[in-house]
């Protein structure tokens, strides 16, 4: 988690398997990113293109399959993603 907040807005890899982490610095895109997103800290709002969205609060997750938006909704929010095709 401070990897990911030492470098906001940014996905940042970790070693050794497809886990990247990202400390939100404001809306962020995630248009081409697949697998299973995690909040790890704080609060983030998914937002999809049909309209609908999920709330994830720390510990919770979501598996996608489409595009999305992330907007962290507290402050120092961080996304773990488990990429997947």
């Amino acid at each position: 988690m401070r990897l990911a907040q030492g470098s906001p807005g940014q996905w940042v890899a970790l070693p050794g398997g497809t886990l990247r982490v990202l400390g939100l610095a404001g809306k962020t895109d995630g248009a081409g990113e697949r697998g299973w997103l995690l909040c790890l800290h704080g609060e983030v709002l998914l937002d999809f293109p049909d309209g609908n969205f999920v709330r994830l609060r720390p510990g919770e997750g979501y598996a996608s399959t489409g595009p999305w938006e992330a907007v962290p909704t507290r402050a120092g929010s961080v996304l773990l993603l488990v990429a997947g095709g």
